[in-house]
């Protein structure tokens, strides 16, 4: 495939890599990376483009999508912060005709620690002595907070769990509700992403952790995610692809 590659920092070099690594030619988009072949997102950056793969900032990503969808080119997006526009980015997917593909995290191994917390917080919710908090720490440069990653933790602990409704994020001055998941982050150094669940009781505690050495994984999940998007319509999620993977796995 000839994918564009909107964003060029350390995560865009990542994704070059390893779409290279498997074939594939890339475009550089970029308003602020020398490097890049264009500054914006236009007809000419996108001419020949099978996908589009934007791990941008959250500022920029929705134009960037509806610049993408104005060139029928499908999508994968990989930058966080946006998900209260979902409903306004589908009916910019729909109207272009272009497939979407989107996650906090495109991860392989965060995609099945996932399926981990869901399963343990589907037994944990019948299990009255066990609390359940999440914690995430990022890089000092990370735009975001709390991480896409943690919000998409929080609602699986949410949708799996009946006797919590709501999260609470950071700072609290005050006893947290028994209905409340604690949501919480650190920022600062290098660290490309961890994430915890805890799940904890008078007697014990269970922790669920994933730990990301490198982008390379989020790349690789990034350029499998572009692989799968290709010719299909609509929006569809990491849990699409996955499905996807295991089931030619079979």
């Amino acid at each position: 495939m000839r994918i564009a590659l909107i964003g060029y920092g350390k995560m865009g070099r990542e994704i070059e890599a390893v779409a290279t690594q498997r074939g594939h030619s890339v475009v550089r988009i970029d308003p602020n990376t020398p490097e890049a072949d264009y500054r914006a997102v236009s007809k000419d950056a996108l001419k020949g483009a099978d996908v589009a793969i934007d791990f941008t900032l959250p500022s920029a990503v929705v134009d960037n999508i509806k610049a993408v969808a104005s060139c029928g080119v499908d999508m994968v997006v990989g930058t966080t912060g946006w998900y209260e526009r979902m409903d306004e980015v589908a009916g910019i997917a729909k109207k272009g005709g272009i497939g979407l593909i989107w996650s906090g995290n495109f991860s392989i191994g965060m995609n099945v620690f996932f399926e981990l917390v869901r399963h343990g917080a589907r037994l944990m919710d019948r299990l009255d002595a066990y609390d359940v908090l999440v914690h995430e720490t990022h890089h000092a440069k990370k735009a975001d907070s709390p991480s896409g990653t943690a919000e998409m933790l929080g609602k699986i602990l949410l949708d799996s769990m009946s006797r919590k409704t709501a999260l609470a994020r950071d700072r609290l001055d005050r006893p947290i509700a028994e209905n409340e998941i604690h949501l919480t982050s650190t920022r600062g150094g290098h660290i490309p992403g961890i994430h915890e669940v805890m799940f904890d009781s008078p007697a014990d505690t269970i922790e669920l952790k994933h730990t990301a050495r490198s982008r390379a994984g989020f790349a690789f999940g990034a350029v499998l995610a572009a692989e799968f998007i290709r010719g299909r319509k609509g929006m569809h999620t990491a849990d699409d692809l996955m499905a996807s993977l295991l089931e030619a796995s079979q």
